[in-house]
């Protein structure tokens, strides 16, 4: 496996885990961050996706940080 294939490999898994994690977060997770976006459309809710597809690790952190404070971000 060349370098080349190894970093999409790589970029792929991170992709990957963004879309799962983007799922569950424009679904469940993104009310409980920011209270504006309660009860928000579909259409909100898909053009957050790739957003949070990209910069799941963050939004993860901030989604853990806020269940255990009890929904304060």
């Amino acid at each position: 496996m060349t370098v080349a294939e190894s970093i999409l490999v790589l970029v792929s898994i991170y992709l990957a885990c963004g879309l799962l994690f983007g799922a569950a977060f424009v679904t469940a997770g993104v009310g409980r961050l920011d209270p504006g976006a309660r009860g928000t459309s579909v259409g909100f809710r898909l053009l957050i996706l790739p957003g949070s597809a990209a910069l799941w690790p963050f939004l993860a952190v901030r989604w853990v940080r806020a269940a255990r404070q009890g929904g304060q971000p």
